[in-house]
């Protein structure tokens, strides 16, 4: 464990300027980044009595080998460059709030040519409108259900969209008046967009003018003695109110706003917001996190002002920055984000503590709902968090660790009879799954089935980019951004194998687990321990030893080691299936005259695999762009006589 004051800059040799900091532990990764009005006053707290600092805080600094400064000229870029610097390295000591589950959004598809309205999860994307997030899915489902009366816009999937428009009938909604149906030319596409910009407008909160707009064509209509449409209009009037009944008015002046408050004991900290738009309560989102130092609440309000906007884009602010924000305290420079914000959102933005009235009282209703979470989240976590700590340390004790494998890589080998063979890496970091580093090999070097060679060749090209990554940043020593980084700073993408695993599985016995130490070994790697977890006995294989270790089967570091290996077996088996479904499409296809492999990617891509393609009609397959009768009817005639082999058949590495 280092000291401190190994590392500990002399004295004066810290500015006391504006600027933002990087500790380093001894493989050069970032662990944690701050910024600080002074840096020397700072940074020298970190380098007082261990027990004095938080838990946290002195785990750091005992990991930490280094620390490192940038001198800013104002306080906004501080902001700027600390949530940029804790984006690209991730740093494991900085505080993460973590969604506490995963909130549906109603999303429109703005970019499509007929934009689609549907209810999603998880990150957005470019080019989609999105209103929330919600805490329950059924409730936006329930109303774009009533509203579709009053905008008809498509909400169907894609495939349904062509499918209809291939036949040349619409679905039951463009029966029952709520989808206009633009699939079979009902309207243009400039009509259709019409619609769902009202649609958008009225979502933003924009309501008055459309029930004003309605109700005065409901009176039109009956002075003109027009009755049906009267009535007709006067149902979505009805349904336009409906749809407003179920988002209260919580401020009655009608403002935008985001409503902050937290819940906090020595550990952890829960985040609850309400997005309030339009006076109306437009969405609910919560978060969760370690307390990673002893600050007081005006700090985790910082933390969380930085993550939750700092990194919203130019084109969304608009819609994600309110005019108002409202915190349980004022973070310690609330002068220095209220400018971060306004320039952001391009209007002032300011942040205050609602002192009495509704946001007063709105505001508690947040704070009980933060309580509420917090609670839930512990009594979720106890268990889970306890369960993977014990499983970590159960492994570090079998294998003669020198510490718990954090971050735990497996390989696996997939192909059928010596083709198109494959392997697969997942990632998994304290315990848990990180599907963003999981990572696919195609098999280059060799023919057959050897999957001890194939297993050799993929640890071979991944610990060959690591040694890439690693002498890439030794060629500048004297550069800030030296070390591991996720993101390349000249590239700005993210680096696939830029962190050395705590332990190495692979799926196999002893050859397979001689091949991947083999491997390394022959890169000058020794600090990374390899091992083999063989499915007959579910034994563990380490390299050099005779005699497997036998972990007791009601482990949890064998049911660890299990799920790893196991996903590294499904991650292998879909990338596998996956490229043997495209060579059967080429390898049957190659005969057929005129079809060139443009139109065998339409194809592909048209009916989505290979099975629903053997069993289209001929019509249907004319029916694909570019594809005529007489090429459709080859292509059935190459597809009726070429044998599918079952998915179930693909193989792979097995234990000895």
């Amino acid at each position: 464990m280092p000291d401190p004051l190994s590392y500990r800059p002399k004295a004066g040799e810290i500015p006391t300027e504006p600027g933002v900091y990087r500790f380093r532990d001894k493989s050069r990764r970032v662990i944690y980044v701050g910024k600080a009005k002074n840096l020397r006053a700072r940074l020298s707290s970190y380098f007082q009595d261990i027990g004095n600092l938080h838990q946290r805080t002195a785990s750091m600094v005992t990991t930490a080998t280094s620390v490192e400064w940038t001198v800013v000229t104002t306080e906004v870029e501080a902001l700027q460059l600390e949530y940029s610097w804790i984006k690209e390295f991730d740093p494991r000591f900085n505080v993460k709030y973590r969604d506490d589950k995963s909130y549906p959004w109603l999303a429109v598809t703005m970019s499509d040519e007929f934009p689609r309205v549907m209810v999603g999860r998880g990150a957005k994307r470019k080019g989609t409108r999105y209103f929330g997030p919600y805490g329950h899915a059924w409730a936006i489902r329930e109303t774009v259900d009533i509203l579709l009366r009053v905008f008809p816009m498509r909400s169907c999937s894609n495939g349904v969209f062509k499918r209809s428009g291939q036949i040349g009938r619409p679905c039951l909604l463009g029966y029952i008046d709520k989808c206009a149906a633009p699939c079979v030319g009902n309207v243009s596409a400039d009509e259709h967009r019409a619609i769902v910009e009202d649609f958008c407008d009225f979502m933003a909160g924009r309501t008055k003018q459309f029930t004003k707009r309605i109700e005065n064509e409901m009176y039109a209509a009956s002075e003109a003695l027009d009755f049906e449409k009267a009535a007709r209009l006067r149902d979505d009037l009805g349904a336009m109110q409906k749809a407003l009944e179920k988002q209260s008015v919580v401020f009655g002046d009608g403002s935008d706003a985001d409503v902050i408050a937290l819940a906090e004991d020595p550990l952890e900290v829960a985040v609850q917001v309400f997005y309030v738009r339009g006076g109306r309560i437009r969405g609910q989102r919560g978060w969760v996190a370690d307390r990673t130092d002893d600050g007081d609440t005006s700090a985790l309000v910082e933390d969380f002002l930085l993550q939750l906007y700092a990194g919203v884009s130019p084109e969304d602010a608009k819609d994600a920055v309110p005019r108002e924000i409202l915190v349980p305290e004022l973070p310690p420079e609330s002068a220095t984000f209220e400018q971060l914000l306004s320039d952001l959102r391009g209007s002032r933005v300011e942040i205050r503590v609602p002192q009495r009235g509704d946001k007063k009282t709105l505001q508690e209703t947040v704070e009980r709902n933060a309580k509420e979470s917090l609670i839930l989240h512990k009594t979720k976590r106890a268990s889970d968090l306890t369960t993977r700590n014990r499983a970590l340390a159960e492994i570090a004790e079998a294998l003669e660790l020198d510490e718990a494998p954090l971050r735990i890589e497996c390989y696996d080998v997939s192909h059928i009879q010596g083709t198109e063979i494959v392997a697969s890496m997942v990632v998994f970091e304290d315990g848990l799954a990180r599907k963003g580093e999981y990572r696919r090999f195609v098999i280059r070097d060799q023919e057959g089935s050897d999957d001890v060679a194939a297993m050799h060749e993929v640890i071979t090209r991944r610990f060959r980019r690591l040694l890439d990554e690693q002498a890439r940043s030794e060629l500048r020593p004297g550069d800030e951004t030296s070390g591991p980084l996720l993101v390349d700073p000249d590239t700005g993408r993210p680096r696939k194998f830029a962190y050395a695993p705590g332990l190495v599985v692979v799926d196999g016995g002893a050859p397979q687990v001689a091949a991947a130490q083999r491997a390394l070994d022959e890169l000058g790697i020794d600090d990374i321990p390899v091992c083999g977890l063989a499915k007959r006995l579910e034994e563990v294989w380490l390299p050099g030893q005779e005699d497997p270790v036998i972990l007791a089967r009601s482990s949890e570091s064998l049911y660890l080691l299990q799920r790893v290996r196991d996903e590294a077996h499904r991650f292998a088996i879909t990338h596998h299936r996956n490229r043997r479904s495209k060579s059967m499409v080429e390898s049957l296809l190659d005969d057929v005259p005129g079809l060139g492999e443009v139109r065998r990617k339409t194809l592909l891509r048209h009916f989505g695999s290979l099975r629903k393609l053997r069993v289209a009609t001929t019509e249907e397959i004319a029916m694909v762009p570019g594809i005529g009768p007489r090429t459709a009817a080859a292509i059935k005639e190459a597809l009726d006589g070429g044998d599918v082999v079952p998915p179930t058949t693909a193989s792979t590495t097995m234990a000895p």
